[in-house]
């Protein structure tokens, strides 16, 4: 008998166990000691052999362009924009009239206005663009110590041409005489591409009522857009 009550006694405490083990697997299980069940981080999701996870599919990785890629539009635009000669030339015709080359004008507009050559670096040809097209040595310091030196002094002249009237004068239009422009092809001014090139155009402005206008001498194109080189004859 004692036999039979020994494994009447083991079997009970089998169930007993048991019972208390299921108990575990279905509520929370026991924080550790020391720490607060409510505040305790999360366990991660578990990954799955399908290579999801119990809160959802497996994100796809981000992914780069290749080597050889083209980049996207907006990413090409947000280049030519920031540093047009960062790019390569292209033979494409400048307009006349245009609401970039328009911003450009109001830019050196605003350098004659206040004697300040700098607000009007943006209408120079950039010296990443001269960097390519000039067949000379050291072309960012011919187009430094010389172009640059001469359009300031330029902007500085035209201010003083203005005088009095420099604050009160409107700008009205940039005239570009298109049909006059032509392609200069490589090798004609040491140069080792080609660009669109025009002379005469005039910036109008109004004066008292009174339409007159400022010459710039030339203008040279980069990738489809009208660019100062010389502003006032050429040095």
């Amino acid at each position: 008998m004692r036999g039979w009550t020994d494994l009447t006694g083991i079997f009970v405490i089998g169930i007993v166990l048991g019972l208390g083990a299921l108990g575990c697997t279905r509520g929370a299980p026991p924080a550790p000691e020391g720490v607060d069940a409510t505040v305790a981080p999360l366990p991660g999701p578990v990954t799955t052999l399908s290579g999801t996870t119990d809160a959802g599919p497996a994100a796809k990785p981000e992914t780069s362009l290749d080597a050889g890629s083209a980049p996207p539009a907006a990413a090409a635009s947000a280049v030519d924009a920031g540093d047009p000669g960062s790019l390569p030339q292209t033979r494409d015709r400048p307009e006349a009239s245009s609401p970039a080359l328009d911003e450009r004008a109001a830019a050196l507009w605003d350098a004659i206005v206040h004697d300040d050559a700098d607000r009007g670096m943006a209408f120079f040809f950039p010296v990443t663009a001269y960097e390519q097209v000039k067949a000379i040595a050291y072309p960012a310091s011919d187009w430094r110590r010389r172009l640059v030196a001469a359009y300031k002094r330029d902007i500085h002249a035209l201010h003083e041409r203005l005088g009095s009237k420099a604050e009160s004068a409107k700008l009205v239009r940039l005239d570009v005489p298109n049909e006059r422009a032509r392609w200069v092809e490589p090798n004609e001014e040491s140069n080792k591409l080609g660009y669109w090139r025009v002379y005469g155009t005039r910036i109008v402005y109004e004066v008292d009522g009174k339409e007159r206008a400022l010459d710039v001498t030339s203008l040279i194109s980069w990738r489809g857009e009208w660019y100062v080189v010389h502003l006032t004859g050429f040095k």
